[in-house]
């Protein structure tokens, strides 16, 4: 499977800035549901987060999904992968 990845950067409140990747099958183009995957992935942290618009989230690259990748997919349409201040 063919992924699109949205590369994501997200305020904390507490100043740090969380960097994440949105992973959605490749020929999803709705950037509305692309960002609502991001903010249900939001609302599970437990510190506050500032707002995800374009802003923050922007189309980065496609590549191939790994098989982890492409079962969280099937499973809720999307994957994300945290890359700094996620915790």
């Amino acid at each position: 499977m063919r992924v699109s990845v949205w590369d994501t950067y997200v305020p904390r409140e507490d100043g740090k800035v969380m960097h994440f990747d949105i992973l959605v099958p490749d020929k999803m183009i709705d950037t509305d549901i692309i960002f609502e995957y991001g903010k249900k992935y939001l609302n599970t942290k437990l510190f506050g987060t500032g707002v995800l618009t374009s802003s923050e989230c922007r189309f980065c690259h496609i590549q191939s999904a790994p098989p982890q990748v492409v079962n969280s997919i099937s499973e809720k349409g999307y994957h994300i992968i945290e890359m700094e201040n996620c915790s």
